[in-house]
């Protein structure tokens, strides 16, 4: 048997080495685009890959030493699987996905129900539990049924008869996006607080009730969310996962998409929502220190059609991303199923780990996890180096999701498919030659275990006493199990069951400072979705040992302030002084948690809690935005207590945090607040602080177009702010145009000027943006001209437009495309002639063509309809290039011009578009595609966007980060605009790249030998 197989993987190999050999003799060479074309018939390249068979399969893995894998199913007992859970009695429910890629209307998928009679690991029961689905993707058992994901529904399907199959069949919610196959919803997870979480990926929802089909969507893009299972309230929760998400024991969130192996998410939606000012960046993180997409070791031979695909992008002859540098194979490109290892059947080193599967590169990834003292988010590395914890040499090897099992084990599910790929990323001329079905029929479930473990040990296992039958006060020991599965199920049981008399079970195990530290925190949110953490309670576990169970306590101490039925409680006091005193908390993540909660307070002593925590973290990015989260009120009393600490005012991060609650207050618009805020400015200018001019001018700065409102409403509380505004103004004239060789205090003037009258300063800041004067001084002097609702601010825009340096035309085109009559009167000045159009970059074009506004739309496409050509043309044209020797010095003239406005090399430039780390391996051919023809496909992060506000602005760039409150776009030079969602009146789409076209128009084909010289060079 053995040796047969190794004959069939070595066929498999030679057949392979024969296909990339003909490859490699026709990939670069001179003759290759002639041989290669949409035209040419590559069956011959395209050789079908025979399966290897459950008995075979096994043989093809390389497994981490002191492991091994067996096979808990394969088919026919199981086909396709993408999703399993198991039932408190053993039972496992598989999703299987057999409509995969493109077949979801012909209703294949179906869930399976596994049973294993004789306990010997072996699952040899298979019974169909319910069918008819399009893309089912998710599972989670509760209450003897299930739900399941299926897009564009939720629904939970329940055997009452005994015979094996679901007779109730129910939609729990609907609204879920279904237009991409790789962005569904997947991964359900019971959560620490008892409600079943749900990744809802790129497709995103307008999700609904099921029986409410007419009701108000909730609006998922860029958010999961969570439901409870008895009720079905649901609501937003953070994340932007793809394919897959997990709850590890202490409530951290984890998920992964393609291309970004490992993230956690920081901040949770709920915290983030309460401010509807806090311009919040997004709450994920990347946390693998070998960056995203960091290299994989795969040990199968990379599929000819991959190898085809590559090669076809690369030279522009098929539309596609060229990533990897133009490898097909070797780095993270399908990471998916994210999950912690939570099992006892393992050496405890393994407990915690982070397994990731690359279906793309047949093999399963292991991560380890470290908290960090200066960082909230934990860190993420490689186990082992230059090697895989699970490799298969079989390319049909497809570890899609995990799961942890009732036996300790960690289980892999594989799809077992001989192409796993987007549909719409292969080119017809490679489709045409494949069967996206081969493997329907096929699928196994392999369970990891211990090499060494003995009959003993395997006989325990699967004999081990599971919850299904135990009574409320054996579950509730069983949150303390060493096994993960068992204490996850036994908390879904206990909030199943509802039983009261769990209370003071659950009391007891909360306080038993010996029971294990996952058991007490679940004790911990038993009692509370049981209704019964009284203050008493949450008051002594928010001072306990054990920080991991203050950080819970400080959570779940937020919900209980934010109860309405809590509000006149006798005992909120002490729940919010024991709150407080966490403000001197020794770790980190427990202050983060406590600065959340401390928004829900009402004791005036919070504020003095806050600010004690935001001078000592003043340099954690993340504890500022918690602070700041807790801002819907009482912003006045935080600066009122910051400001008078002249120490920490005079420092950068307290100035820059200062600032920001200012521009909070002014945003906001509140009486009360401006006029603390007034009385401030005017101690503070007392005390001849600096600060004092900072936060009257990030005030109004942060009012927008209320400003003027916001001047009269700060004037009419202190008299002395009127003049002193006139004093500032007048002082910031003379400064700003002074021969001072100090630049950044000519800066700090011009900052001031915005708070003029637009006709008194106007002319000065005219004057500002020629080009003799600094650069920092035209930027400020363009930021200030930003600040004036007067469309007159285009006058002096246009007229210094050609003495600007290439940064400030992106300043100046973001700032007149931001309003629909600027950008008109920027169009005009080219149909007039005062500018042409190669005096504006190609971006800009870009943006006036694509505008919000209508009108501007159709002006731009008739004035910059002469300059342009198609994309053919161009690359055509400039085919040349990769024949001509490049020049690297002038290369780097040539990147630092015009490209470091979005990219980054040799310290120089900025980190907007696509990351060029991997450049050096990438072809001449591939970069003169993505620098001359951007649009080919585009690559969904780098997709612009147009916003425009209530009050008339247009903002573009890429979405870089959305909240519960806020969206940012980032554009060139990474300069970024948060909108309030409150203040968005239209959200699109241009379904352009941030880059680009027409490049062509600023180099020549010389020049862009110069620069690819550039960017494959070794620095």
């Amino acid at each position: 048997m053995v040796n047969s197989l190794y004959a069939k993987l070595a066929a498999v190999a030679a057949l392979l080495l024969v296909v990339t050999g003909r490859f490699a003799s026709t990939s670069w060479g001179a003759d290759a685009t002639s041989v290669d074309s949409v035209d040419r018939d590559y069956s011959a390249d395209l050789p079908r890959i025979p399966a290897l068979s459950p008995t075979e399969a096994p043989q093809s893995f390389e497994v981490e030493l002191g492991f091994a894998l067996e096979q808990a199913a394969v088919e026919p007992e199981v086909t396709d699987p993408v999703a399993l859970d198991f039932d408190e009695h053993g039972r496992l429910f598989v999703v299987e996905m057999l409509g995969y890629s493109e077949n979801a209307k012909e209703m294949l998928g179906r869930v399976r129900l596994l049973e294993d009679a004789d306990h010997d690991g072996r699952f040899e029961r298979s019974t169909i539990y319910a069918d008819g689905l399009g893309w089912p993707t998710a599972i989670l058992c509760y209450d003897g049924g299930v739900f399941v994901a299926a897009a564009p529904e939720i629904w939970y399907f329940k055997d009452v008869d005994g015979d094996g199959q679901a007779d109730v069949r129910k939609v729990a919610f609907t609204g879920f996006g279904t237009h991409n196959v790789q962005g569904l919803l997947n991964s359900f997870r019971w959560g620490l607080d008892n409600r079943i979480h749900v990744a809802v990926s790129s497709c995103g929802a307008d999700l609904r009730r099921g029986n409410q089909p007419d009701s108000e969507p909730l609006v998922l893009r860029g958010r999961n969310f969570s439901f409870d299972p008895r009720t079905l309230a649901a609501r937003a929760e953070s994340g932007a996962s793809q394919h897959g998400y997990f709850i590890d024991p202490l409530g951290r969130e984890f998920t992964c998409n393609n291309s970004n192996h490992i993230q956690q998410i920081v901040s949770d939606d709920a915290d983030l929502s309460r401010n509807a000012y806090l311009q919040a960046p997004s709450p994920l993180r990347s946390i693998a220190v070998e960056g995203p997409t960091a290299d994989v070791f795969r040990v199968s031979p990379v599929e000819p059609w991959r190898e085809i695909r590559t090669r076809l992008r690369a030279k522009g002859i098929v539309p596609g991303i060229v990533e990897g540098g133009g490898r097909p194979a070797g780095y993270f490109t399908s990471a998916t199923g994210v999950t912690i290892y939570t099992g006892d059947a393992w050496p405890a080193e393994y407990r915690g780990n982070a397994f990731i599967g690359d279906v793309g590169s047949n093999l399963v990834h292991r991560k380890t996890l470290a908290s960090q003292p200066d960082d909230v988010a934990l860190v993420a590395r490689r186990a082992t180096p230059g090697r895989e914890f699970v490799a298969s040499k079989d390319i049909w090897f497809r570890p899609v999701q995990f799961a942890n099992g009732p036996d300790g084990n960690l289980y892999i599910l594989d799809m077992y498919r001989e192409v796993i790929e987007h549909p719409d990323s292969l080119p017809p001329v490679i489709k045409k030659h494949l069967d996206l079905t081969s493997g329907r029929d096929k699928g196994r479930l392999y369970r990891v275990i211990r090499a060494d473990r003995t009959a003993e040990q395997q006989r325990e296992q699967f004999h081990r006493r599971l919850p299904g039958d135990a009574t409320t006060a054996e579950l509730v020991a069983m949150l303390a199990h060493p096994n993960g599965w068992h204490w996850t199920t036994a908390a879904r049981l206990l909030y199943q069951r509802h039983d009261p008399a769990a209370a003071d079970e659950l009391r007891k195990l909360l306080d038993d400072h010996n029971a294990p530290i996952e058991g007490r925190v679940l004790a911990l949110y038993g009692l509370q979705s049981a209704g019964e953490l009284d203050a008493p309670a949450l008051i002594e576990t928010l001072a306990d040992a054990a920080p991991q169970l203050r950080e819970q306590a400080a959570r779940l101490a937020g919900c209980w302030l934010r109860d309405a039925a809590n509000a006149e409680s006798k005992s909120r006091s002490g729940v919010e002084q024991a709150l407080i005193s966490l403000a001197d908390d020794p770790e980190l993540n427990v202050r983060y948690r406590a600065a959340f909660a401390l928004g829900d307070c009402q004791d005036a002593a919070r504020m003095a809690a806050l600010a004690k925590i935001v001078k000592r973290d003043a340099a954690n990015a993340d504890m500022q935005v918690a602070v700041l989260s807790s801002l819907s009120h009482g912003a006045e009393s935080l600066l009122h207590e910051l400001v008078a600490d002249n120490e920490y005012a005079a420092t950068p991060a307290g100035r820059a945090f200062l600032a920001e609650v200012a521009r909070q207050i002014g945003a906001r618009g509140d009486q009360r607040e401006l006029a603390s805020l007034a009385a401030d400015v005017m101690a503070a200018r007392q005390r001849k602080q600096p600060i004092a001019n900072e936060i009257l001018v990030a005030a109004l700065r942060g009012a927008g177009g209320q400003a003027a409102e916001v001047r009269r409403q700060l004037s009419s509380r202190t008299e002395a702010i009127e003049p002193l505004i006139g004093e500032l103004v007048a002082a910031a004239l003379q400064q700003a145009v002074a021969a001072d060789p100090d630049v950044a205090a000519r800066v700090a003037a011009i900052n001031q000027l915005s708070m003029g009258a637009f006709d008194a300063v106007a002319p000065t800041l005219g004057e500002l943006i020629a080009p003799d004067q600094p650069q920092e001084v035209q930027s400020a002097a363009l930021a200030a001209l930003g600040q004036f609702s007067e469309g007159e601010i285009s006058k002096p825009i246009v007229a210094a437009w050609r003495g600007m340096s290439p940064a400030l035309r992106l300043q100046g085109a973001e700032l007149l495309l931001s309003r629909a009559a600027t950008a008109a009167a920027l169009v005009a000045a080219v149909e007039g002639g005062q500018l042409t159009s190669r005096d504006l970059d190609p971006s800009t074009i870009q943006r006036l063509k694509t505008h919000a506004d209508a009108a501007v739309r159709e002006r731009a496409a008739k004035a910059f309809a002469a300059s342009a050509s198609t994309r053919s043309e161009v690359l055509a044209a400039y085919s040349q290039a990769l024949e001509l020797e490049g020049n690297l010095d002038h290369g780097r003239e040539l990147f630092r011009k015009h490209c470091a406005v979005c990219h980054r090399r040799e310290g120089y430039g900025t980190e907007v578009g696509a990351d060029l780390a991997t450049v050096l391996t990438r072809t001449p051919e591939a970069l003169l595609v993505n620098v001359l023809d951007p649009n080919r496909e585009v690559d969904p992060k780098f997709i612009q966007y147009n916003i425009v506000t209530v009050d008339g602005l247009t903002h573009s760039g890429v979405v870089s980060a959305e909240t519960a409150s806020t969206v940012t776009l980032t554009g060139a030079e990474k300069a970024t605009q948060t909108v309030p969602r409150a203040d968005i009146d239209v959200m699109e789409s241009t379904g352009l790249s941030l880059m680009p076209e027409g490049f062509e128009r600023e180099i020549d084909p010389q020049g862009i030998a110069d620069l690819i010289a550039y960017l494959r060079s070794e620095l």
